[in-house]
């Protein structure tokens, strides 16, 4: 699939605004945050980002959307993203990856203390961003409440991911839970990367909060589509998935829906499957049968659909012109797989 202009428009600016924030300190802490943004290699030698930021590129569309002047939100949108990749730094500790686009994770290379220091002051860094808004003209009254809306959605996000967590150990986990937990650990940030975008864009409260609904129900269906490709999807060199939800005994959707309609055999074997402290290939295959039959990648998929299908509500309540409405469409459509239509 094509990747949208938008892209390519903002990735230049993005990368330079990131790197200001960094700044030019060569210390090793600074080298695993520089590592981890995929700049440079572990000895610190330079290397290309693969990152597409998607998040910030959301955050300036939207002000760019509503009238605004998206260099303006830039510091913003690097705050978002700086967020986000705290989060994954600590997520790699938690679910124990080694690796994370397709190179040795931050924890792995320098011990979970080390990469835990990194995550943490990548959040700090997060917070010192939004105060370069001053330099952009952005009212210190602004700069404190779009502070606060960071704040709220990074404690979302880690009481999303602390039930992420807390759902390994148990298998009576409701759809509402699961939508609860996703709500907050994926959902917020998606939203608050359009929030940032509208307020500093614009004063209309209706544009605010159409776009501020658009980017949590994208959030919702974002995640849901990483649940499905997490099972179903294809690693980036065409190979089959290797089922690392599963194997992480992961309660997303398609196992908490297989959960509930299974008969009581199928139930009984998912129960032992995931009372086990490694799955089997063979425990596996289990698993994919089951979930085959109840369904449940049809149920997910159909999910998905409908948060997508409001998020583009969300979208024509907005008002927007039809370039930029298209433009969020189009990475929109990009992050879950979809076609423009």
């Amino acid at each position: 699939m094509r990747i949208p202009d938008s892209f390519r428009l903002f990735l230049p600016e993005l990368e330079a605004e990131l790197r200001a924030v960094l700044g030019e300190d060569a210390s090793p802490l600074y080298i695993m945050m520089r590592y981890h943004l995929g700049w440079v290699d572990e000895n610190g030698r330079r290397q290309q980002s693969p990152g597409k930021l998607s998040r910030p590129t959301l955050c300036l569309l939207a002000c760019e959307a509503v009238g605004g002047q998206w260099p303006s939100a830039l510091p913003a949108a690097t705050a978002v993203e700086l967020i986000h990749n705290f989060s994954l730094i600590h997520d790699d500790i938690q679910d124990a990856s080694w690796e994370r686009r397709n190179r040795p994770t931050v924890w792995k290379l320098w011990g979970e203390a080390q990469a835990i220091n990194a995550g943490d002051a990548m959040y700090v860094l997060a917070q010192l961003a939004l105060f370069r808004l001053e330099d952009r003209g952005v009212p210190p009254q602004m700069i404190v409440l779009l502070s606060r809306h960071l704040n709220q959605a990074s404690l979302q996000l880690c009481e999303g991911q602390y039930l992420d967590i807390e759902y390994e150990r148990h298998l009576d986990i409701s759809a509402d839970r699961y939508l609860e937990m996703i709500e907050k650990k994926t959902a917020s940030l998606f939203e608050c990367s359009l929030r940032f975008g509208a307020m500093l864009g614009t004063k209309n409260q209706v544009q605010v909060s159409s776009l501020c609904s658009f980017g949590r129900n994208l959030g919702m269906a974002y995640q849901v589509e990483n649940d499905l490709q997490g099972i179903w999807g294809k690693d980036e060199d065409g190979k089959e998935s290797p089922y690392t939800d599963i194997r992480g005994r992961k309660k997303i959707l398609p196992v908490i829906h297989a959960l509930d309609k299974a008969d009581d055999s199928e139930r009984e074997t998912l129960h032992r499957i995931y009372g086990q402290s490694t799955l089997s290939n063979g425990d596996v295959g289990q698993v994919l049968r089951i979930l085959d039959r109840t369904g449940s990648k049809a149920h997910a998929e159909k999910l998905r659909d409908q948060y997508y299908q409001q998020s583009l509500e969300d979208l024509e309540r907005a008002g927007l012109s039809s370039s930029p409405r298209h433009a969020l469409e189009e990475v929109a459509a990009f992050l879950l797989g979809q076609e423009v239509g």
